[in-house]
């Protein structure tokens, strides 16, 4: 009898020892192997949330296929009390073990609502978006002006309030140092102000992630410590031959091509007409240079050209900014007309090689390069047909 007893309890324990295996290895093939998620999902940890909470969201949303397998697993890899917050862009089949990498290591959101700072040209705008998992684009919910009378919208208010949340700069081409500056000041993200401007030039137009309470002057630092890089590495692979000597030259020229064409394909061949001016003697003459050299930066000018601005007998160039006036000195202005990008730079490093010493606009957003001084007025008469056109309302 007790010899049955003992053999029944063997083939017993043996059942138990062999399914106990096989619940381990489906829970090991639930841990590390490919999530049922069908399409990417943007996953909230709040402040103070739990790995059941967490879990139990993941089964909700269809990423995991076991809300007590998915915990089990991040206490056997010791991570369950190291949950941080913020917002995760799930990708579609990750597993339990890639999930739980993801929203224990932290970092930056990859999700979620962000409030964006955009600082451009002609108008600065704050724009709040949140990010379409399935498609992997942002869509704009709301935006407003940052220097209008009227206070943010709602909306702003409480995005800006929600703990996951995720603030951008964004600074356009062609910007200036002083632009930036006052729109930076002007928002209450960022802390204190500077009372300086920076170099004009030395900002680097690009995208910078920041987070609440960041010092104004700590951004603009970043700003110019990121374009003296830019500036340094594109400086050691410029063309030979060019016709100046330094890199603040080079990013004073940058910032004409910057301000003269807003195509990627024309910046070089714009390059190569300054290029080509400054090796033959000739003057430059580019409208930009003017308009800053009356701005100097604060602002766009809000009329056009004058022929006294031209010719530098306004009050204002006659006490320095005539310096910046292409048409009445030879050889670059005193210095940068605005921020160029890291585009215009290498441009004006590596110009394309072209005869052209003219350019005026096509009608179609671009420029019609000519090699002539008739063959430039050939393409300024149709320029100015095409202006006397649309000033008509024909097409």
């Amino acid at each position: 009898m007790w010899r049955h007893v003992a053999a029944n309890a063997l083939t017993f324990f043996a059942v138990a020892l062999f399914l106990v295996a096989g619940l381990i290895a489906w829970g090991g093939a639930q841990w590390s192997g490919p999530g049922p998620l069908a399409q990417p999902i943007c996953l909230r940890v709040p402040a103070g949330g739990t790995m059941r909470q967490v879990s139990e969201d993941l089964a909700r949303q269809g990423a995991i296929a076991s809300a007590p397998v998915f915990r089990i697993g991040t206490d056997y890899a010791g991570l369950r009390t190291q949950l941080k917050q913020g917002s995760f862009l799930i990708p579609e089949g990750a597993s339990m073990q890639e999930i739980a990498a993801q929203i224990t290591r932290g970092g930056a959101n990859t999700c979620g609502t962000e409030i964006v700072w955009r600082i451009g040209v002609t108008r600065s705008s704050a724009d709040l978006r949140e990010l379409d998992p399935a498609t992997g684009r942002y869509a704009e919910i709301a935006s407003f002006d940052p220097f209008a009378d009227a206070p943010p919208p709602p909306e702003f208010v409480r995005a800006a309030a929600e703990p996951d949340t995720t603030f951008r700069v964004v600074v356009a081409e062609g910007t200036t140092s002083w632009q930036i500056v006052q729109a930076l000041n002007a928002w209450d993200v960022l802390e204190g102000e500077a009372t300086e401007i920076p170099p004009e030039g030395m900002l680097a137009p690009n995208s910078y992630p920041v987070t609440p309470g960041m010092a104004v002057t700590d951004l603009l630092a970043r700003m110019q410590a990121e374009q003296e890089r830019i500036l340094s590495s594109l400086w050691e692979n410029r063309a030979e031959g060019l016709p100046f000597d330094t890199p603040e030259e080079a990013l004073t020229l940058a910032s004409i091509v910057e301000k003269e064409t807003a195509i990627p394909e024309e910046r070089a061949v714009v390059a190569s007409v300054l290029v080509n001016r400054l090796r033959t003697g000739m003057r430059l003459q580019f409208d930009p240079t003017i308009i800053y050299g009356i701005t100097r930066g604060q602002g766009v000018l809000d009329r056009p050209i004058r022929q006294s601005d031209i010719q530098g007998q306004t009050e204002r160039q006659l006490h320095g900014a005539i310096l910046y006036n292409t048409y009445q000195i030879d050889g670059l202005p005193a210095g940068p007309i605005a921020n160029p990008g890291r585009a215009a730079i290498e441009a004006a490093l590596n110009p394309a090689d072209t005869p052209y010493l003219y350019f005026v606009a096509d009608g179609t957003g671009g420029h019609a390069f000519a090699t002539t001084l008739a063959e430039h007025n050939q393409n300024v008469a149709r320029w100015r047909a095409i202006e006397s056109g649309s000033a008509a309302g024909t097409p």
